[in-house]
């Protein structure tokens, strides 16, 4: 097969395994195999599509579509907020996160990140995704960044329809003053920034993490981040 059929296909393959938990398929194989046994399945072909996208971007050949060079300044502005965000989203319980849907039942009102944004770890992967394609500019980057970004970015619409259908009052009460969007709630009035509550060590742990993976890129991906 043509390398660059091979990542569309990859990518296509991993894209439709991620949304079947938005289906109602989900709730069948959940029926059938148990909830942990669905997960554990569910992350296996995860990990595994993922391996096949990642092996067959590598193999596909360079076919440029634009100059990105000129935009790989924005990737020292914007991955660090990217990985802040991802950071702030792992270190902190979210109802919007799988298995963490209790959380809203004890939930005053959301706190930290949660104020900017419900979804802020799939913002993050969106904005990785982003910087990525516009600044590599060839198809194979259109194809495998633009597939994560279409990930995460649908992936925040639909994890908000699943958590509506399944939690119900609870999760209306959560949404009501926060946002998809980031920012979006506290540009309306429904709430309020407080870095008070997100904190320094979750925003130094992205930047941490954004220094070393800076470091390690040319070792690991074979090219400079800037």
């Amino acid at each position: 097969m043509d390398p660059m059929a091979m990542l569309a296909l990859a990518t296509a393959v991993f894209l439709a395994t991620h949304y079947v938990s938005s289906t109602p398929l989900r709730s069948g194989l959940v029926a059938l195999l148990g909830e942990n046994a669905y997960l554990g399945l569910y992350t296996l072909v995860s990990l595994v599509t993922l391996a096949w996208m990642i092996w067959a971007y590598v193999k596909a050949p360079y076919e440029r579509l634009w100059v990105g060079d000129e935009f790989k300044v924005w990737a020292v502005v914007l991955m660090p907020v990217s990985l802040v965000l991802i950071a702030c989203g792992a270190l902190i319980r979210n109802p919007s996160a799988v298995r963490q849907e209790r959380a809203v039942r004890y939930m005053d009102e959301p706190r930290g990140i949660l104020r900017v944004t419900r979804h802020p770890i799939l913002w993050g992967i969106a904005l990785w995704a982003a910087v990525h394609l516009i600044s590599r500019g060839d198809t194979a980057s259109l194809i495998f960044f633009g597939g994560f970004l279409l990930l995460a970015v649908s992936g925040t619409v639909l994890q908000d329809s699943r958590k509506d259908r399944t939690i119900g009052v609870d999760w209306k009460r959560f949404t009501m003053t926060t946002s998809n969007f980031p920012f979006a709630a506290i540009m309306q009035g429904r709430n309020h920034f407080r870095f008070d509550e997100i904190g320094w060590g979750k925003v130094l742990a992205g930047l941490a993490l954004y220094f070393v993976l800076a470091f390690l890129h040319p070792y690991l991906f074979g090219a400079r981040p800037y």
